[in-house]
């Protein structure tokens, strides 16, 4: 039972995660009022719109603010001028993605920093998965990211609706190699639990070691995992 497991978390990994979806290239040019100042940046724009009181939670038909659209488009003096303005930095959008999510998996730390300060809540429950921007994170390796999202104090050990942790995440959906490796060690640095097994029963030191992940067999190991 146990084997067969293990297949089908290693089939599974191999899929291509469902991922965020930006604006597309028509969107941007449909976009009018303060998303399409979002999108492109301007800051000056921005601030008179909302002055002349245009709705700076409107939503396009992904649910997306132009915050959110700021954040997708990397704009980061928009972002920061929609937050000091009074933009909510913990809507979701029509996937259940905040902005700190959306700028932890575009590995976006000077954004993920914006956010935080802004007041974007890095417990936050997002994405369909019912997971945190710190699994996100994990899952993709970004370790920069993951040790900002610690410092903010997001919860190591959540378990979302795949029965991950981001521990487990770093494992199963990363390639052993030195980022999710880097990722592994902050997590256990900082303390998340090492011995939360997955929905099969698997321990993250067992599905390190049927992938031969030995860098992060022997950080687990140190920790007391089992």
């Amino acid at each position: 039972m146990y084997a067969l497991a293990i297949v089908f978390f290693t089939l599974l990994a191999a899929l291509p995660a469902p991922a965020q979806i930006a604006p597309t290239e028509a969107e941007l040019r449909a976009y009018g009022g303060l998303h399409a100042a979002a999108a492109r940046g301007d800051v000056a724009d921005i601030e008179k719109r909302i002055a002349s009181a245009e709705d700076k939670e409107a939503i396009d038909d992904r649910r997306r603010t132009p915050l959110h659209v700021a954040v997708y488009q990397k704009q980061h003096d928009a972002a920061r001028t929609l937050i000091r303005l009074g933009a909510d930095p913990n809507k979701l959008e029509i996937d259940r993605y905040d902005i700190i999510t959306i700028a932890a998996v575009a590995n976006d730390v000077p954004m993920l920093k914006i956010a935080l300060e802004g007041g974007g809540n890095p417990k936050a429950v997002t994405s369909r998965y019912d997971g945190t921007a710190l699994i996100a994170a994990a899952h993709l390796g970004h370790a920069e990211v993951v040790r900002t999202l610690i410092a903010a104090k997001a919860p190591l050990d959540h378990v979302n609706n795949l029965q991950w942790t981001a521990l487990i995440e770093s494992i199963v959906l990363g390639d052993g190699g030195r980022n999710h490796t880097e990722t592994l060690r902050a997590l256990v640095d900082a303390g998340a639990n090492v011995n939360i097994p997955d929905g099969s029963g698997a321990t993250p030191l067992k599905l390190a070691r049927s992938r031969g992940y030995r860098e992060m067999v022997v950080i687990l190991e140190k920790a007391g995992a089992k």
